[in-house]
């Protein structure tokens, strides 16, 4: 029997409150692990996890500063609408997410890397007016300003690789929203590199920790055993 493709309007409230939940866990491991690091002096290792012969050679494109900014309200909507299948598929995407924002969090405490957004050449690009270069000089003042830091792994790129991992194949979730999420993750994940925001190592870091994550969790049940430990 065919399952009744679901959409934006049948969202459950608790999924939109989970989703939130997890926003607010990707802002915490974020400064927290800023934090952590400066506690325990680990600040004074930070590494730019660059590759030249491959960084040096992705072009600045400002207008992908647009997707970047609007990545934030899309892993919202994007974890709310994985409340829309099963029981079992929901859970084991919270428990990996919550799984690989620890591991995030242990790498941005233990290990913390950084960008020089001066020497990449990005916050020549963010001077003069009009809107690109405004939100350019928005992003990276939100961030640092000269330096970027928690660059490994990328959690722009894990959250929405997981935002897709989340519907990837499930029938519960329409089409269109499928191959919206796909697309919009691929052009979120070319932004980080194209504004200077990560390398390209962040990147697979990201994409990497999250499949990682989600398949370890489904192989190994871990939703359900975490469930009947309560």
């Amino acid at each position: 029997m065919e399952r009744t493709t679901k959409s934006l309007k049948d969202i459950p409230r608790y999924g939109w409150l989970i989703a939130v939940g997890l926003f607010v866990m990707d802002t915490a491991s974020y400064y927290f692990g800023t934090l952590f690091s400066r506690l325990l002096g680990t600040i004074s290792w930070q590494l730019a996890p660059k590759i030249p012969v491959i960084d040096d050679n992705i072009p600045f494109i400002a207008i992908l500063v647009i997707p970047y900014l609007l990545s934030y309200a899309f892993w919202v909507v994007g974890a709310a609408f994985v409340s829309l299948t099963d029981k079992k598929n929901y859970t084991d995407f919270i428990v990996s997410m919550c799984l690989a924002y620890t591991i995030g969090f242990l790498f941005f405490a233990l290990m913390p890397t950084y960008i020089d957004r001066l020497a990449e050449g990005a916050l020549s690009r963010a001077e003069g007016p009009g809107l690109l270069p405004f939100l350019l000089r928005m992003t990276y003042n939100s961030d640092g300003g000269r330096y970027g830091f928690n660059l490994f792994p990328s959690f722009h790129c894990m959250i929405s690789v997981f935002c897709y991992l989340g519907i990837r194949k499930r029938t519960e979730v329409s089409k269109g929203i499928r191959i919206y999420t796909l697309v919009s993750t691929i052009v979120i994940c070319l932004s980080t590199v194209c504004i200077k925001q990560h390398y390209i190592l962040d990147v697979f870091g990201g994409i990497g920790l999250a499949i990682a994550c989600f398949a370890a969790v489904k192989k190994f049940n871990l939703s359900s055993k975490i469930l009947k430990s309560r």
